[in-house]
């Protein structure tokens, strides 16, 4: 649990806007939109003043350009080693030296392809040199005394996790505030990185200490999407650390509205999957069916982050950054599709099925899910959903073989007589703010049974919220097509399946 400040402390100061009774939004904008400079600063910086609005009362949270984290962490996807990765698993190995010096070259050749002035590019590579620099000299001090016995590595990677995954937004976030500032606009650089800071403060403490002296009315922050705390970010929310500074930023500052900036819309299916011809934007959508959707990896926003927006009432606005005009995808608290339907198809590859099946379970479920959930916990792997009868609990899990192995070893050592499963599967999932449609099981079932798609489990809660398919993994395309022509696409929607205001 990341502490939120010091009791009483956000009654002790406030920005110069709020004095002012001027309302502002926060705004994140998502790394591949990040690599496309001219779009961010055509389509979002700029936006507000093509429609005849001050470009100003804004906060911009950024996060690092495309692909920069998951050269210094890992790859998110691949799981393919970083520099994080590569020093974490060879202490004796300099492999990681190399990974750095590459990630230098990179991180220069994106400063020369957005500077085309000398002096601002040479200041642009000093600034990011110095950080790569420090994190050098650190990581080879570490290595150095991890060789004497005394000291573990393993105690000091997630302080190093932390340094690592901050020069990212620091790279973007100087880079941005620089070249709007040479074009006139009133840019400050917010450093929450505490980058070269011998401050261990709670995250709340560090925001509200970097935008006291801040005028929303003629400054605009562009604010690195890292945030140093005391306890740290990466431990509770791994990669979407970001999303939390964006949250808590808005939370408080009060803000009246929030916005991600992504590269897509949020849509009624992955256009990639179903047709870019297919697809339509939700439009409106409430922060239950962002939680749903975040369940299955696809994120609107972190879970923890959409929490604070949603205790303060704040709405998040999703926008495409590539279709400016489009008002995108409203998610408030309250809302409701005027009328019950499936507002999007989404699922997951990639799932591994946990299947434990022991006679002696009759009369004793919640002892042997206490322990599952236990052993779950341990090994760390994500729990999508999960099947539970007399006698057999399955447990639908987002990991690596190599994590369901461990799991399924440990648990064979404490129930000597059950038979354990594993079996690899994809979830599909129709999720909609209001699907008490009479029916509408049926017409799902059917739409799989017309594609020749067998379900091997499926749940639908009383929440009406969402129902979930377990099916085999070769046919998650299809199921997710025919689930899309079946309770989406025989609806007109236009632009959208309820336009945004």
């Amino acid at each position: 649990m990341i502490p939120m400040g010091h009791i009483g402390l956000e009654h002790k100061w406030s920005l110069k806007q709020i004095s002012c009774n001027m309302t502002h939004t926060v705004e994140k904008i998502g790394g591949s939109s990040m690599s496309n400079f001219a779009a961010v600063r055509q389509n979002i910086i700029l936006r507000p003043a093509v429609m005849g609005d001050s470009l100003y009362r804004r906060i911009i949270v950024v996060s690092a350009y495309g692909g920069m984290t998951d050269l210094l962490l890992e790859h998110k996807k691949s799981g393919k080693p970083g520099i994080f990765s590569l020093f974490a698993e060879g202490i004796n190995d300099d492999s990681w030296r190399d990974a750095l010096t590459a990630l230098e070259a990179e991180m220069f050749a994106i400063n020369a392809q957005l500077f085309s002035d000398a002096e601002l590019l040479t200041k642009a590579n000093d600034f990011i040199s110095e950080r790569l620099e420090d994190s050098r000299r650190c990581l080879s001090d570490l290595q150095s005394l991890c060789h004497h016995g005394h000291f573990s590595l393993e105690s000091h990677l997630a302080t190093v996790k932390e340094m690592l995954a901050s020069i990212g937004e620091a790279h973007s976030a100087w880079n941005t505030a620089t070249l709007l500032r040479d074009e006139g606009i009133n840019t400050c650089y917010v450093d929450l990185t505490g980058w070269r800071s011998n401050d261990q403060v709670p995250l709340d403490e560090r925001i509200q200490s970097a935008f006291i002296n801040i005028d929303l009315g003629s400054e605009l922050p562009i604010v690195t999407g890292y945030a140093h705390s005391d306890s740290g970010l990466m431990s509770a929310f791994d990669r979407g650390y970001s999303e939390m500074i964006f949250s808590r930023i808005a939370v408080l500052t009060k803000a009246s509205e929030t916005v991600i900036h992504k590269e897509f819309h949020l849509s009624s299916a992955d256009p990639r999957v179903v047709g870019e011809d297919r697809a339509v934007p939700i439009g409106r959508t409430n922060y239950d069916v962002a939680d749903q959707l975040a369940n299955l990896g696809m994120e609107a926003i972190h879970p923890r982050a959409a929490k604070g927006l949603r205790r303060n009432n704040i709405p998040l606005r999703v926008k495409n950054t590539f279709e400016p005009e489009h008002s995108g995808t409203l998610i408030t608290s309250d809302y409701r599709s005027s009328k019950p339907r499936v507002e999007i198809i989404a699922g997951r590859k990639g799932i591994y099925a946990l299947e434990l099946f022991d006679q002696d379970m009759v009369g004793n479920v919640d002892e042997y899910d206490k322990q599952i959930l236990t052993t779950i916990r341990r090994f760390r792997a994500h729990i999508v959903s999960k099947d539970i009868n007399a006698n057999s609990i399955t447990h639908y899990l987002f990991t690596n073989l190599k994590t369901v192995r461990r799991i399924r070893a440990a648990l064979e050592k404490v129930y000597l007589e059950a038979e354990i499963n594993q079996q690899k599967v994809a979830i599909v999932s129709a999720i909609g703010s209001d699907m008490q449609v009479t029916g509408i099981l049926a017409k799902a079932v059917g739409a799989l049974a017309e594609n020749g798609i067998s379900i091997l489990a499926m749940h639908q809660s009383m929440r009406q919220v969402d129902m979930q398919f377990v099916i085999n993994e070769d046919d998650y395309d299809a199921a997710i097509k025919g689930l899309h022509r079946k309770l989406v696409e025989v609806h007109d929607h236009g632009r959208a399946i309820c336009l945004a205001s």
